[in-house]
């Protein structure tokens, strides 16, 4: 994410409204990319940039400029994907708890197929057995962010990053190949 961008996130935290504006216009594409990485379906990606761009707008006095932006809307995105990922495999056990339908539903066929949707489930039982080590994971492997800026980020020690990633790493592989 280049300075200016960096420079519109601090001001629309400070409520500028016109910044807000051009930063949701310029992170939509990004975004976009983020999401596809988790929900692999067009439709269930959209409403998860839709929610993530929400939050932006709604959150984004939360930005203390201390971390960088970047770092702060990886979270945001990929909380959002993952909210949504819940959300539909919700909505496919209450469907399958109903009356088969006639059609297959495209926008829940996406929670059972896909190898994507397998690092959803590995993220789910990490935040459930360790929760600490999420951000780190998903800061780090997903947004491609710097050990130095993710202890930025976190207020975090950069050894504390380190061991958070390495740990997290390991629980997901062991996860994906009990599978």
């Amino acid at each position: 994410m280049n300075e200016e961008l960096e420079g519109l996130a601090v001001r629309a935290a400070g409520g500028d409204e016109a910044a807000l504006a051009q930063i949701l216009q310029e992170v939509r594409p990004q975004v976009q990319r983020r999401v596809a990485k988790f929900l692999p379906h067009r439709e269930d990606a959209e409403e998860a940039v839709q929610d993530t761009l929400m939050t932006v707008a709604t959150k984004i006095h939360t930005f203390r400029g201390t971390g960088s932006f970047a770092g702060w809307l990886t979270v945001v995105a990929t909380n959002c994907a993952r909210q949504t990922y819940r959300s539909l495999k919700r909505r496919s056990v209450e469907q399958s708890a109903e009356v088969l339908p006639e059609s297959v539903d495209p926008r829940t066929t996406s929670v059972i197929a896909g190898s994507r949707l397998d690092l959803l489930e590995a993220l789910e039982a990490l935040e459930s057995n360790h929760p600490q080590l999420v951000q780190p994971l998903v800061l780090r492997d997903l947004g491609a962010l710097s050990y130095a800026e993710i202890a930025a980020e976190l207020s975090v020690p950069l050894g504390t990053v380190k061991a958070r990633i390495h740990q997290a790493r390991k629980e997901v592989a062991q996860h994906l190949t009990v599978r």
